[in-house]
Formats: C-alpha cells, structure tokens, sequence
C-alpha cells in the first residue's frame, strides 16, 4: 500500500516529519472522551427521548463540565442539543455552554442534525442536513466542527470523508465495517490511514481516518467483580418518564475503596488491549453508549476517583488517563510524527457483524 506524509493544520499546528514512534516503547496515554450516543428517531420519537433523557443530558453534562476545568463531552446529534438550547436551556445554561465551547472543554462533533445513515440516503439530503446542523452552530457559537463521528452507521461509504474532506474536517472516524477485516486490521494495526474516498480527487480531497476497534463507542461493560455492567453509574435510560426516586436499571458499582482497585484493573487492562492494535501510544477509549449521560453527576463522581487511583499509580500501570475531546487526542496523535497507508476510493460495504449476518436488506 502506498504511504504518503499527512499533513493537518490544527490552528498553529503543523504535523508529521520523519520520526517514528509506536506503543510499546512508551507509556500509553489514554484519551477518555464522555460522549452520548442519541439515535434521532430510532424506536421512540424525538419528543419521547427528549422526555425520557435527552434533555437531561445536555443539561447535566453543562452543569458538571462547569464545576471542574479537566472534564470534557463531545455533542454529536444537533436535533436534541438544538432541542434542548431553545425550549429547555436556561439564560444561566446557555452562558456556561457558551463558555464551554470556548473553552473547547464541550466540542461540537460532525455537527449535522443527525449522524446519517451512508447505504440508503441521498447525497442532497446528506449534505442538507448537514448544513442546517452547522449554520446553527456558526451562527449561535462561530465554530465550525473539525472532526467526524460516524460510530453508527450500517457500513462506511467513501462518499463520506470525500464529503467531510470539503466540509473542512480534519478528520473522520467510522466503526461498523466488516467484522473479519476489522479483526484483520487490529491485528496488523491497520487502523489509522488516509482515505482518498474520491478516484477523480484523490489527495486532494483525503482525509485521515480513524476505524474505532472491536469495542466500537461503547465503554466495555463487562466486570469480572460485579454482576452489573461497568461504567454505567447512571444506568439505562427507562420510557415513557424517568423513575421518581433516580434509581435507574443496571447502575454501575460505585467506585469506593474497596472498589477502585478492581475497576482500575479492568480499564487498565481494556486500553492496553487497545493499545496493542493500533501504532501509537494514544488510546481513544470512549467513555459512554445509547442513551447515557442523563445524569452526569453520578458519572463524574465516580469516573473523576477511578481516573486519579490510575494517575496515581501511572508507573505500576504504565498508563496515563486524562478527559478529552476528539481535537485533543488527533492532535496527539498527529504529533508523533507517523506516516501513514493511503486508501483509494473502495468502501466498506456491505456490513457484516458477525458470520451470517450482512446487513443489505
């Protein structure tokens, strides 16, 4: 496959020269980006998820980014969090997002109003969307988001970063692909590469591409200690109300004393297995899934402990954790100087997650 030097400008930022690095000669660093994955439409109307969470998020995550200067969350979806900014955000609120934002501590992700769909919808319509999403957000914040977050999507066209590439994104991420390629390219760490989605474009219209592993944007739930899932400390969202009382189904163990260790051990474990697939020491580990963040206190208090047990032990670990958004952990990778495989204009559909199972209709 041919290489090429990839070149992406992040404000004052000019990358990639010679110098190689790779995972194993360095303690990992690790990127923990909260995000919520909010389906516009799927199962429950926009107005039911509004109710039952939706809200909430945007109003939760606002006020606990606010309380502490190290906490970020990345905004996908523009339906809800336009939603939310006109028929529920207070002045007060609005002025803590504004300076948020500013402060790039919540960054605003793809920026249409949905995360389309890449098999079945129009070009028009994509692009439509898509411009809806980012006049709102140029003409309430003066920003222009710089990176994609294509998790869900049944299968990845390269239509997309062709037309990421002219939206000005510094970068696209994708995840559902093939299962036995993505198994065959976290073993030879072919994650990472350039995409020049268009045949007739070529480098002119590339893009640096990001392929999530086989976790995909969920944080791994599963705790050997615990018969609940991990990570979740706010649980599942319920329909048609939230409960009463704040207790929600499959509520994470809280991290305690007597706990931290062994939720240390099972993160800890969970990114050197991601480290190992890719070339870097950076790790994107997403901290988040469906539906979550509703209650963003909960989240915090016990991810804010767990985060500063594994600083405190970097050296026994041999892994560092910090919140991120997406810009800061591109921006990470991108300063190591890496050069990277350039893919033409072949996608990865149709979609299978598993043997026998391709989703083409």
């Amino acid at each position: 496959m041919e290489k090429i030097m990839f070149f992406t400008v992040f404000v004052c930022f000019c990358f990639f020269c010679s110098h190689q690095s790779t995972a194993e000669d360095q303690s990992i660093q690790t990127f923990v980006i909260p995000h919520s994955h909010m389906d516009v439409g799927w199962v429950y109307t926009i107005q039911e998820s509004m109710h039952a969470y939706a809200a909430n998020v945007y109003t939760s995550v606002t006020q606990e980014l606010s309380k502490y200067k190290d906490r970020r969350f990345i905004a996908v979806e523009q339906e809800f969090f336009r939603l939310w900014w006109d028929t529920v955000a207070s002045d007060s609120l609005k002025k803590q997002v504004r300076q948020l934002v500013t402060e790039g501590r919540l960054e605003f992700i793809i920026g249409g109003q949905v995360m389309h769909d890449e098999a079945v919808t129009d070009l028009d319509d994509q692009i439509l969307q898509m411009t809806e999403g980012h006049g709102f957000l140029y003409q309430t914040f003066g920003v222009r988001p710089r990176f994609s977050w294509h998790v869900d999507p049944f299968g990845a066209s390269a239509t997309t970063p062709v037309l990421f590439a002219l939206a000005g994104f510094d970068a696209h991420l994708i995840s559902r692909i093939n299962y036995d390629l993505k198994r065959s390219m976290q073993k030879n760490k072919k994650l990472q590469f350039v995409w020049r989605g268009s045949p007739s474009l070529k480098a002119k219209q590339e893009i640096f591409t990001h392929t999530m592993d086989q976790f995909s944007y969920c944080t791994p739930s599963h705790l050997p200690f615990s018969s609940s899932s991990g990570f979740y400390w706010n649980g599942i969202a319920l329909f048609p109300d939230p409960p009463i009382d704040g207790v929600y189904p499959n509520m994470s163990l809280p991290v305690t004393k007597e706990t931290v260790q062994l939720y240390a051990k099972t993160m800890v474990e969970n990114i050197k297995q991601r480290a190992a697939w890719f070339r870097t020491s950076h790790v994107l580990w997403p901290w988040g899934c469906d539906k979550q963040f509703y209650n963003s206190s909960v989240q915090f208090r016990n991810m804010d402990p767990l985060m500063k047990y594994i600083n405190q032990n970097s050296k026994e670990f041999g892994v560092t954790v910090q919140y991120a958004t997406l810009s800061e952990y591109f921006q990470s990778v991108h300063q190591t100087n890496l050069s990277w495989d350039v893919r033409g204009a072949e996608d990865f559909l149709p979609y299978s997650s598993e043997p026998y199972q391709a989703w083409t209709g």
